[in-house]
């Protein structure tokens, strides 16, 4: 049977870029990506963990190429960018994941650290990324980029202000980069996760999760990574392509329940 729609929902052979990449949601996002025929740079920090989540794609018959950088490094980025297009010959999809929390209070003494360490990784490496990439993203006229945020960046927690701000200001830079950036045929959109089963969360008691669940979250449980992959799919799949500047929340329920 012949089909009625014309736009594909297929990124079979793209090349897709996936910051923070050998864990939690970031994994998550490279093994679905992968499973749905994309090219997958795997970028993160440590080798053997990258190494890692590589061969989990080859031996399941995808393709994906490691990478190891420090996005909070300016150099290290204009490096990735150059290994990465010169390997796959370009580049179709920037998903900016990479993310660290330094609780700390703010009148703590290594206060101002933690904050400069924080906007460098959750914030500035998103935009120098960007700025790398986007001779790339453009050349088709079909790139997307996808920054991971955080419910944070629309509420607040205390102890984390340098968290919230960075996300905070991921949530702004998304909707001013697909304001500038949309004619040239770019979109940026964002997703926020909520409380998720990452490395992030795996130290809070298992006992600590329910009982917040119970208490914020509509659906009464943490999310999977998976799940935040998903999200995160539909919004570089060709098919999405008039969805631009979109912060979406993937948090079940939480930043909308005000009990």
């Amino acid at each position: 049977m012949a089909r009625l729609s014309l736009l594909s929902r297929s990124i079979e052979g793209q090349v897709a870029l996936i910051t923070g990449a050998a864990s939690g949601m970031g994994r998550a996002t490279a093994h679905l990506f992968s499973d749905e025929g994309a090219r997958v740079a795997v970028v993160d920090r440590e080798s053997e963990s990258i190494s890692r989540v590589v061969d989990e794609i080859r031996n399941a018959g995808g393709e994906a190429q490691g990478f190891e950088a420090d996005v909070g490094n300016a150099e290290a980025i204009k490096g990735l960018i150059r290994d990465v297009t010169q390997h796959y010959g370009g580049l179709d999809i920037l998903i900016n994941n990479a993310g660290i929390s330094r609780p700390v209070r703010i009148d703590a003494e290594d206060y101002e650290a933690s904050w400069s360490e924080t906007l460098d990784v959750n914030l500035t490496a998103h935009i120098r990324l960007l700025r790398e990439s986007l001779p790339f993203l453009e050349q088709k006229g079909r790139g997307r980029v996808v920054n991971i945020a955080s419910t944070e960046g629309v509420g607040a927690q205390p102890n984390v202000s340098a968290y919230t701000a960075s996300k905070h200001g991921v949530v702004g830079l998304t909707r001013a980069m697909a304001v500038e950036l949309g004619q040239r045929g770019v979109t940026f959109n964002c997703v926020c996760p909520g409380p998720i089963e990452t490395g992030m969360t795996a130290l809070i008691p298992d006992k600590s999760k329910e009982k917040f669940a119970r208490r914020r979250v509509p659906l009464g449980r943490y999310g999977d990574p998976e799940e935040v992959a998903h999200a995160t799919l539909s919004l570089v799949l060709p098919a999405a392509s008039y969805i631009n500047g979109a912060v979406l929340m993937c948090d079940g329920g939480l930043s909308i329940q005000n009990s």
